[in-house]
């Protein structure tokens, strides 16, 4: 995928208040659906989409503990977000 794409993914992504939160959140800890729900004050309905659309973005991970299901950062893709938007909103870039 070019690197226009990537960007305008990235920032798709983000472009929603409640995803940003949610990331923020989950930088600090992993959590259930129904704990992020009570913590963003959100139907656990509308946080399951929210999660769908960052985990096909691979932002958030997986992990599954008993009958629970808890989502976490996945910090690489973080680090690489991070670098494509540096190099796109450096002012003194190409």
């Amino acid at each position: 995928m070019p690197e226009t794409d990537k960007a305008a993914r990235v920032f798709k992504v983000l472009s929603t208040d409640t995803r940003v939160r949610m990331i923020r959140i989950l930088k600090q800890r992993r959590l259930c659906v129904n704990a992020l729900a009570r913590r963003l004050d959100i139907t656990p309905a509308a946080i399951s989409q929210h999660l769908r659309v960052l985990r096909d973005a691979d932002i958030v991970m997986v992990e599954k503990q008993g009958y629970f299901v808890h989502y976490r950062v996945n910090k690489a893709t973080l680090a690489e977000w991070k670098k494509l938007t540096d190099n796109l909103l450096d002012p003194g870039g190409e």
